[in-house]
């Protein structure tokens, strides 16, 4: 078995043609020839299976040490087929502090039609355990959670989940297979939004699920080829390019993060900063030392009462105010009116999530660069 570094680069690769060609060729076909009636074949319709498709799918199975990947067309449809492994009567405890889009998705769509959730704080064990009923099926939360970068213990839920019979669900974008492995720990399906690190660009959208056993395998298939929201060919192609150099990039974005935040510490005008490795005496230090090697590279930080966060991010001219993360280039959005919008502001609050709330999601750039354009922007208000 070759490491980690070497599986990035030279993972799901069938040497499926005469060629020599050393990359999986981008097949743009819809649909596949049978060689004569009746025959098996691997691939017939490319929402059932393509070949591009199915290396990327490889690769991020042999990363994750999971059994299947299955790609799709965007993180949301990810998250959309993981909650279908679920009926209507089923219940799930789902982390309170998740993305906006699994917020809407769960309150407007999921609840709707017969699925129950309830929302508990995964950091707390004791909370996770009072929340579990007769009807509880799954457990899904983000082990690093989006925008304040709260850490739970993947490990220890799952213990808990898996004295219930539920299965435990990772949304675990933030921190890539790089960083950490949730399958390893006790996870049972874990997705990403390929479109954030695993991409690494900008420039396409997509989701990933792995799954741990080959009969949940056979559930997320079914979803995947019956709801249809599968990756094309072209995205998946440049989805498996983005992974080749993912670990480069998280240790770039790593280092980076942590000269933002020495300088971050120093100025008076910021009133807290959010990342899990900033109080070594927290519990989110010591999970995430634990069951990663790496806090990632998106950290959140707070100014100080009065201060105007929009004029803050307005008079940012190299870091680019936009939504995503885990892009080559430096992103900056101010949560409550931008990823997490679509949550009602008592709830918003509630989550810790105020106005000052400021999320960088640190690029590849020099971060003398990202320091002086923080540092000019900072004057402005």
């Amino acid at each position: 078995m070759v490491k980690f570094n070497t599986l990035l680069v030279r993972g799901g690769k069938p040497n499926d043609n005469s060629t020599g060609a050393v990359n999986v060729p981008i097949y743009n076909s819809s649909t596949f020839r049978y060689p004569k009636l009746g025959s098996d074949v691997k691939w017939d319709y490319e929402r059932s299976g393509n070949p591009t498709r199915d290396a990327v799918e490889d690769v991020c199975a042999e990363l994750e040490n999971g059994d299947r990947g299955f790609a799709f067309s965007s993180g949301m449809a990810a998250i959309h087929a993981a909650l279908a492994l679920f009926k209507p009567g089923d219940h799930i405890i789902i982390g309170d502090n998740i993305y906006g889009g699994t917020f809407r998705l769960v309150n407007d769509f999921l609840k709707p039609r017969g699925l129950e959730f309830t929302e508990v704080d995964t950091q707390d064990i004791d909370a996770v355990k009072a929340a579990f009923k007769p009807n509880t099926k799954g457990v899904y939360f983000e082990p690093v959670t989006n925008p304040l970068l709260k850490v739970s213990s993947v490990k220890q839920i799952a213990k808990v989940a898996h004295e219930h019979d539920a299965l435990v669900v990772v949304d675990n974008t933030f921190l890539t297979p790089y960083l950490q492995k949730p399958l390893d720990l006790g996870a049972d399906v874990v997705l990403h939004s390929a479109t954030k690190y695993l991409g690494g660009h900008s420039d396409f959208t997509a989701g990933m699920i792995v799954t741990k056993t080959p009969e949940l395998s056979d559930r997320i298939y079914a979803v995947q080829n019956t709801i249809g929201a599968v990756l094309a060919p072209q995205e998946a192609n440049l989805l498996r390019r983005g992974i080749q150099t993912l670990n480069l990039r998280m240790d770039r974005h790593i280092q980076n993060a942590q000269k933002i935040i020495a300088y971050l510490e120093s100025n008076p005008k910021v009133s807290r900063i959010y990342y899990p490795t900033v109080d070594k005496s927290s519990n989110d230090y010591k999970i995430i030392s634990d069951e990663a090697k790496g806090a990632g590279g998106v950290l959140s930080f707070e100014i100080k009462d009065g201060l105007d966060a929009a004029k803050f991010v307005n008079s940012l001219k190299l870091i680019i105010l936009a939504v995503s993360l885990g892009a080559a280039e430096s992103l900056v959005e101010v949560p409550a009116f931008m990823s997490h919008f679509e949550i009602p502001k008592p709830e918003r609050l509630k989550m810790g999530i105020k106005d000052e709330l400021i999320r960088l999601s640190v690029g590849l750039e020099d971060a003398d660069d990202l320091i002086a354009d923080l540092d000019q922007a900072f004057q402005q208000i």
